[in-house]
Protein backbone atom coordinates (compact mmCIF):
# COMPACT_ATOMS: atom_id res chain seq x y z
CA UNK A 1 0.00 0.00 0.00
CA UNK A 2 1.32 3.72 -0.82
CA UNK A 3 2.04 5.59 2.01
CA UNK A 4 -0.63 8.65 2.60
CA UNK A 5 1.74 12.10 3.80
CA UNK A 6 0.06 14.27 6.21
CA UNK A 7 1.67 17.60 6.97
CA UNK A 8 1.91 19.50 9.44
CA UNK A 9 2.55 23.33 9.06
CA UNK A 10 2.83 25.34 12.50
CA UNK A 11 4.27 28.06 14.34
CA UNK A 12 6.13 27.29 17.38
CA UNK A 13 7.89 30.62 18.77
CA UNK A 14 7.28 29.30 22.83
CA UNK A 15 8.01 26.00 24.39
CA UNK A 16 4.20 26.18 25.06
CA UNK A 17 3.55 26.10 21.16
CA UNK A 18 6.38 23.94 20.22
CA UNK A 19 4.88 21.35 22.94
CA UNK A 20 1.69 21.51 21.03
CA UNK A 21 3.06 20.77 17.49
CA UNK A 22 4.86 18.16 19.04
CA UNK A 23 1.90 16.73 20.38
CA UNK A 24 -0.14 16.61 17.66
CA UNK A 25 3.13 15.21 15.78
CA UNK A 26 2.82 12.56 18.35
CA UNK A 27 -1.03 11.39 18.03
CA UNK A 28 -0.18 11.48 14.41
CA UNK A 29 2.69 9.18 14.62
CA UNK A 30 0.80 6.68 16.71
CA UNK A 31 1.71 3.21 16.70
CA UNK A 32 -2.06 2.22 15.47
CA UNK A 33 -1.18 4.23 12.11
CA UNK A 34 0.22 2.22 9.77
CA UNK A 35 0.42 3.70 5.67
CA UNK A 36 0.56 7.93 7.01
CA UNK A 37 4.12 9.40 7.25
CA UNK A 38 3.71 12.87 8.76
CA UNK A 39 5.62 15.55 8.47
CA UNK A 40 6.15 18.99 10.42
CA UNK A 41 7.69 21.65 9.20
CA UNK A 42 7.57 25.13 10.22
CA UNK A 43 5.71 27.40 7.95
CA UNK A 44 8.71 29.74 7.23
CA UNK A 45 9.93 26.63 5.69
CA UNK A 46 7.34 24.72 4.05
CA UNK A 47 7.13 24.96 -0.35
CA UNK A 48 4.08 24.83 -2.23
CA UNK A 49 5.71 21.04 -2.91
CA UNK A 50 5.21 20.21 0.47
CA UNK A 51 1.62 20.89 0.30
CA UNK A 52 1.38 19.06 -2.53
CA UNK A 53 2.68 15.98 -1.67
CA UNK A 54 0.21 16.18 0.99
CA UNK A 55 -3.45 14.26 1.80
CA UNK A 56 -3.97 15.78 4.78
CA UNK A 57 -2.33 18.91 6.17
CA UNK A 58 -3.05 20.35 9.96
CA UNK A 59 -1.94 24.02 10.32
CA UNK A 60 -0.93 25.13 13.80
CA UNK A 61 -0.90 29.43 14.77
CA UNK A 62 -0.48 31.07 17.68
CA UNK A 63 -3.12 33.92 18.19
CA UNK A 64 -0.99 36.93 17.42
CA UNK A 65 -2.69 40.58 17.44
CA UNK A 66 -6.26 38.88 17.12
CA UNK A 67 -4.99 36.81 13.83
CA UNK A 68 -2.51 34.24 12.69
CA UNK A 69 1.07 34.38 12.89
CA UNK A 70 2.81 36.30 10.31
CA UNK A 71 5.09 32.89 9.81
CA UNK A 72 1.76 30.47 8.98
CA UNK A 73 0.62 34.30 6.73
CA UNK A 74 3.73 33.86 4.97
CA UNK A 75 3.19 30.48 4.16
CA UNK A 76 -0.04 30.85 2.61
CA UNK A 77 1.10 33.66 0.44
CA UNK A 78 3.91 31.83 -0.87
CA UNK A 79 1.97 28.50 -1.65
CA UNK A 80 -1.59 30.20 -2.82
CA UNK A 81 -1.46 30.55 -6.24
CA UNK A 82 0.89 27.28 -7.05
CA UNK A 83 -1.58 25.23 -5.05
CA UNK A 84 -4.92 27.12 -5.94
CA UNK A 85 -5.96 24.79 -8.33
CA UNK A 86 -4.33 21.63 -7.80
CA UNK A 87 -4.96 21.35 -3.91
CA UNK A 88 -9.14 21.96 -4.15
CA UNK A 89 -10.66 19.21 -1.25
CA UNK A 90 -7.37 19.07 0.63
CA UNK A 91 -7.93 17.43 4.33
CA UNK A 92 -7.49 20.16 6.49
CA UNK A 93 -7.76 20.59 10.87
CA UNK A 94 -6.82 23.93 12.48
CA UNK A 95 -5.39 24.47 15.80
CA UNK A 96 -4.70 27.94 17.58
CA UNK A 97 -2.94 28.77 20.73
CA UNK A 98 -5.31 31.48 21.64
CA UNK A 99 -4.68 33.80 24.59
CA UNK A 100 -8.04 35.42 24.16
CA UNK A 101 -10.96 33.83 22.09
CA UNK A 102 -9.33 33.06 18.83
CA UNK A 103 -12.15 34.14 17.09
CA UNK A 104 -9.88 36.80 14.53
CA UNK A 105 -7.39 33.76 14.20
CA UNK A 106 -9.56 31.39 13.37
CA UNK A 107 -11.33 33.39 10.55
CA UNK A 108 -8.34 34.85 9.04
CA UNK A 109 -6.93 31.06 8.41
CA UNK A 110 -10.60 29.92 7.15
CA UNK A 111 -11.37 33.15 4.87
CA UNK A 112 -7.94 31.78 3.20
CA UNK A 113 -8.36 27.71 3.48
CA UNK A 114 -12.20 29.01 1.91
CA UNK A 115 -10.22 30.80 -0.74
CA UNK A 116 -8.06 27.74 -1.58
CA UNK A 117 -10.93 25.34 -1.63
CA UNK A 118 -9.46 23.03 1.25
CA UNK A 119 -12.30 20.88 3.10
CA UNK A 120 -12.07 20.99 6.99
CA UNK A 121 -12.49 17.42 8.44
CA UNK A 122 -13.44 19.05 11.98
CA UNK A 123 -14.04 22.34 13.77
CA UNK A 124 -10.86 24.22 14.60
CA UNK A 125 -8.99 22.85 18.21
CA UNK A 126 -8.58 26.60 19.91
CA UNK A 127 -6.90 26.33 23.40
CA UNK A 128 -8.14 29.90 24.86
CA UNK A 129 -6.86 31.65 27.80
CA UNK A 130 -3.74 31.04 30.40
CA UNK A 131 -1.59 27.88 29.53
CA UNK A 132 -2.75 24.07 30.44
CA UNK A 133 -1.52 21.09 30.31
CA UNK A 134 -4.51 19.55 28.66
CA UNK A 135 -3.97 21.29 25.82
CA UNK A 136 -1.62 19.39 24.86
CA UNK A 137 -4.08 16.05 25.35
CA UNK A 138 -6.18 17.83 23.02
CA UNK A 139 -3.30 18.27 20.48
CA UNK A 140 -2.96 14.60 20.33
CA UNK A 141 -6.12 13.67 20.02
CA UNK A 142 -6.26 16.54 16.99
CA UNK A 143 -3.60 14.84 14.93
CA UNK A 144 -4.42 11.03 16.28
CA UNK A 145 -7.70 11.78 14.64
CA UNK A 146 -6.45 13.28 11.46
CA UNK A 147 -3.63 10.61 10.77
CA UNK A 148 -6.35 7.54 11.36
CA UNK A 149 -9.11 9.07 9.37
CA UNK A 150 -6.41 9.34 6.35
CA UNK A 151 -5.14 5.73 7.21
CA UNK A 152 -8.80 4.39 7.08
CA UNK A 153 -9.20 6.31 3.64
CA UNK A 154 -12.19 7.86 5.57
CA UNK A 155 -10.56 11.59 4.25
Amino acid sequence: MTLKRLLIVAHAPSANTLAMRDAVQRGASGPDIENVAVQAIAPLAARPDDVLAANAIILGTPENLGTMSGALKDFFDRIYYPCLERTQGLPYALYIRAGHDGTGTRRAVQTIVTGLRWRAVREPLVCRGGWQDAFLGECEELGAVMAASLDAGLI
